[in-house]
């Protein structure tokens, strides 16, 4: 499939798993610098497992993972799925935002005027400055979603992967979030993005769903309306898989 620009991470081959059970088999794919790539897939496809892989935090059964253009992990911000937990995690907005730069601090027990400042810049990007004393537990869920953008903005100044980053939002926060995510990817950072809703497409620059241990269609956003995998929407849904 074409690419915008350098490959940054090329997966070959992969068969990925959990809890005993193959997921997904036979999976290649290439991911170019400065895409906005959205995987599809019903509950238990392989979307979360395979993003864990892209990432090198869990081993694909077979395959590989490789990364390109000079891209490393460091590069990389990362949103997972809140777990409830986290969503009532007692630290101020500006500690979570500037928790994303621990990478670049290495081993100082303080953070320089340079991270405090990129930490404003993403706290000011995303309009949550004027949260930055506030609890984070005490936000809704589309403002911790973006506290929670600024941080792996912080993180990762070259791609960022969000997995189904809006989760239980309401249509309105749904919709900011997404405007959001097209500024960063129009900044040129690249973003990876499992989702359930359909309405991320509009997000898109290509489209991977997988289903059925395969991928069912691997392509642009055009061709993907066209090929009927992804519409209708029946039997998507939010999960772990």
């Amino acid at each position: 499939m074409k690419r915008i620009g350098v490959p940054l991470v090329a997966c070959r081959d992969l068969t990925l798993g959990y809890e005993g059970r193959t997921v997904v088999e036979g999976l290649s794919f290439t991911v170019g610098e400065g895409d906005r790539l959205i995987v599809f897939g019903e509950n238990g496809s392989g979307k979360s497992t395979l993003m864990k892989a892209m990432l090198r935090l869990t081993a694909p059964l077979s395959g590989t993972v490789e990364y390109g253009g000079g891209l490393s992990n460091k590069d990389i911000g990362y949103l997972p799925q809140q777990t409830s937990a986290q969503k009532d995690f007692p630290a101020s907005v500006r500690e979570v935002v500037r928790s994303g730069l621990l990478g670049r601090r290495g081993l100082r027990p303080y953070y320089d005027k340079a991270e405090r400042r990129a930490a404003d810049d993403a706290m000011d990007r995303f309009g949550i400055r004027a949260l930055s004393a506030r609890c984070y537990r005490e936000l809704s869920g589309g403002q911790q979603q973006r506290v929670l953008l600024a941080r792996a903005m912080c993180a990762g100044r070259r791609a960022v992967f969000l997995d189904e980053p809006t989760a239980g939002l309401d249509p309105q926060a749904t919709a900011e979030f997404y405007a959001l995510v097209k500024g960063v990817g129009d900044g040129g950072v690249t973003v990876v993005m499992v989702s359930h809703d359909m309405a991320a497409v509009g997000n898109a620059t290509h489209i991977l769903h997988i289903g059925g241990k395969s991928a069912l269609y691997d392509g642009p956003v055009d061709g993907y309306a066209e090929s009927g995998v992804g519409f209708p929407t029946a039997g998507l849904g939010v999960g772990t898989g």
